[in-house]
């Protein structure tokens, strides 16, 4: 999938903060988009976004009924998380059910598959586990290990810790020297949309910041950095 062609795609947790701002880039661009949530609450919010509302608890379903859901798609988004708080939810939704997620893919003929993660993300990530934030670092460590050992056409996506501030369309990449910062989510949504249209980001863990390099540029650069 290409930057001149626009194809199917699922973004799950679709109505989560960075998610609500990426749907409608998605459909902007040409992508048929359909977003995955739990409460029927939100359908509305959906919606209105362009994309189609598909209400499913992705932490209760097996492997086969993800790929009934993803069948017809091209890209899986991962854009879900627990919220933090309750570790057997977190362990479940961010860890268990983003893994379920990635052996349904290929199964539905979904190749392409995004991982919203966070900048700190990986097996090392150093966090203590007293530390409130240790069963989330756990389960995103885990999902992106069992990402990055498939066969699918992963992207992983590290943004540094999220702000509403508005979109600057800039950001600096750790391959630009960024280390752990802050970046808008509307600069996140941004770089998501980019990110499926290039496929230098295939295979990569791009871990960013706000910035001063156009995201377009920031991300094919990677090709050279």
């Amino acid at each position: 999938m290409d930057q001149s062609s626009t194809g199917s795609v699922v973004v799950i947790g679709g109505h989560g903060k960075v998610a609500r701002l990426l749907l409608p880039l998605l459909v902007d661009a040409g992508y048929e988009t359909t977003a995955i949530f739990r409460n029927p609450e939100h359908q509305d919010d959906v919606a209105a976004s362009g994309a189609s509302a598909l209400v499913a608890d992705v932490e209760r379903l097996s492997v086969e009924e993800l790929a009934e859901l993803f069948t017809g798609h091209d890209a899986i988004i991962w854009s879900a998380g627990a919220g933090g708080g309750n570790p057997a939810r977190t362990y479940a939704v961010d860890r268990d059910a983003a893994i379920r997620s990635m052996d349904a893919a290929p199964r539905a003929g979904a190749r392409r598959y995004l991982m919203v993660s966070y900048f700190g993300a990986r097996i090392d990530h150093g966090v203590p586990p007293e530390n409130p934030f240790y069963p989330y670092a756990q389960a995103k460590a885990a999902a992106d290990a069992h990402l990055t050992g498939t066969r699918l056409d992963w992207t992983i996506l590290g943004p540094s810790r999220l702000t509403d501030d508005p979109p600057t369309g800039r950001i600096e990449t750790a391959e630009q020297g960024a280390v752990a910062g802050s970046v808008g989510r509307a600069d996140v949504a941004a770089v998501v949309l980019r990110a499926l249209q290039d496929p230098v980001t295939i295979g990569r863990t791009v871990r960013f910041n706000a910035g001063a390099t156009p995201i377009a540029e920031a991300l094919s650069d990677l090709q050279r950095l």
